[in-house]
């Protein structure tokens, strides 16, 4: 193993604690925006075209605001990216695919890139400081 190599694996489990943070805090910081102005996150939903648009906000919010805190502590990550990534998917087709606009675009591979970060956690785990490493 080179020196990059074990300097990169002596880092590995902060790295994890961090990209889960940063993953969540996302979700989080919806949740929250949506929790403040759940009227205006069900006018959103509606605008998309999702029927019931005011089961399907605080049902997102619920889904966001825990799955967040779950990911944060580690517990079941993998269930939790998966679901976040199916939902980050989901959001990208149902609301970002006016290519036409730049912003959008940006928003659509914004989304993609997350897609991205929660894949990765997939495979690598959430790494030693987590509920999923204590429980093992």
């Amino acid at each position: 193993m080179s020196t990059i190599d074990e300097m990169v694996a002596s880092w590995r489990d902060t790295a994890l604690v961090l990209a889960r943070v940063l993953v969540a805090a996302l979700f989080l910081v919806s949740a929250y925006q949506s929790f403040e102005n759940l009227g205006g996150a069900a006018a959103f939903f509606a605008w998309l075209g999702f029927p019931m648009p005011g089961v399907v906000a605080p049902a997102v919010m619920v889904f966001e605001f825990v799955a967040g805190i779950l990911l944060v502590a580690g517990f079941q990550t993998r269930i939790v990216v998966v679901l976040f990534g199916g939902f980050t998917l989901m959001a990208a087709i149902t609301g970002h695919t006016d290519f036409a606009s730049a912003n959008q675009l940006n928003h659509f591979l914004k989304n993609l890139a997350i897609v991205g970060g929660c894949a990765a956690l997939f495979v690598s785990g959430a790494g030693a400081y987590s509920v999923d490493f204590m429980r093992e």
